[in-house]
């Protein structure tokens, strides 16, 4: 699989009335063509900001990109203008959004939105654009959909909404898709059902898909690699398989260990993480996570721990990893 998307070093700032928040502090990552990459984090942690970042589409004032490369296909989509973005938008990278009920516009037809962007940058007509939506509405479950063709977004489910967001996002065979909390707002039948057809319907296209959560099972079931990202950093990365099997971080092991399990005798109660995510303006020195960790010690607070490799393909930022329990 070639290399689809490397973000390098970004770093996207808000500036508001209480100070300058640090939402994106300098992360790195790739895609390969086909892959399905999991971003995992609490709120707040700078999961959305970081792919808004990479669409070009961070609202200045208050947020402004401040440095890195976003190189997609071996272009740097932070070097393009408004107009190359919009042609790469939609077209070559995909984005289905949390809440589809405010990211459909109410007044036009789910028809309308469908074609619109087929029509811009597929150039077919309104016939063939027509025949295609129907073809997309009927590929990701949508009963009836010459019908539908012609509703609006109020006269349809939230489960039948995100599976017409995903038709959009696939309409013009994008390369990567991402998926920014795509089953926030559905039931937990519903959820399954729409993860399951967005991971059929991106293997069958071969399109690389970023999925952005803060679900733990989620990853578990359809990411190929990982990354956790707290306080606006990546703190480790890997595959599915070692994040699970043998975390290096101590907020990733706290993450596994405040989910219950299947797996395991009922225990009285789950064994949260303590205390609150950092002040994205006023960080604390060293590590960000200190403060809430149970393994810390005096160079925590002094220096910020790099992210560095642990294992093969398994990188974590922490100065402790070595002394860590198993996830049991």
């Amino acid at each position: 699989m070639g290399l689809l998307l490397e973000v390098k070093d970004l770093v996207t700032y808000f500036y508001t009335t209480d100070g300058v928040v640090k939402a994106v502090d300098g992360i790195t990552y790739d895609l390969h063509e086909g892959e399905t990459l999991g971003l995992v984090g609490e709120s707040g942690c700078g999961k959305s900001v970081s792919a808004l970042s990479i669409m070009g589409l961070i609202p200045w004032p208050p947020g402004k990109v401040m440095q890195g490369e976003v190189v997609f296909n071996g272009e740097d989509l932070r070097k393009l203008d408004d107009d190359e973005m919009r042609q790469i938008r939609g077209k070559e990278i995909s984005m289905v959004f949390q809440e589809p009920m405010t990211s459909l516009n109410p007044v036009l037809t789910i028809g309308r939105q469908l074609t619109e962007a087929m029509e811009l940058h597929l150039k077919l007509n309104k016939a063939a654009a027509e025949k295609r939506a129907i073809e997309l509405l009927r590929m990701v479950g949508i009963p009836d959909p010459e019908r539908r063709l012609g509703q609006y977004p109020h006269q349809f489910s939230g489960g039948m909404r995100q599976r017409v967001m995903i038709a959009m996002a696939l309409s013009c065979d994008p390369k990567m898709v991402i998926a920014d909390e795509p089953t926030t707002a559905l039931d937990v039948t519903i959820q399954a059902q729409i993860l399951e057809l967005m991971k059929r319907l991106c293997t069958e296209f071969g399109t690389a898909l970023i999925i952005i959560t803060h679900n733990l099972g989620v990853v578990a079931r359809y990411a190929d690699r990982v990354n956790v990202m707290y306080a606006g950093k990546i703190i480790e990365r890997g595959s599915a398989r070692d994040i699970y099997g043998t975390p290096k971080h101590p907020y990733t092991l706290g993450l596994l260990h405040s989910v219950p399990r299947l797996d395991e005798p009922r225990k009285e109660k789950l064994d949260p993480i303590e205390g609150q995510p950092p002040d994205l303006v006023n960080l604390p020195p060293g590590c960000s996570f200190r403060e809430r960790c149970r393994f810390q010690v005096e160079r925590c607070s002094q220096e910020i721990p790099p992210l560095l490799p642990v294992a093969d393909s398994h990188t974590s930022a922490c100065w402790q990893w070595e002394k860590l329990p198993s996830r049991a």
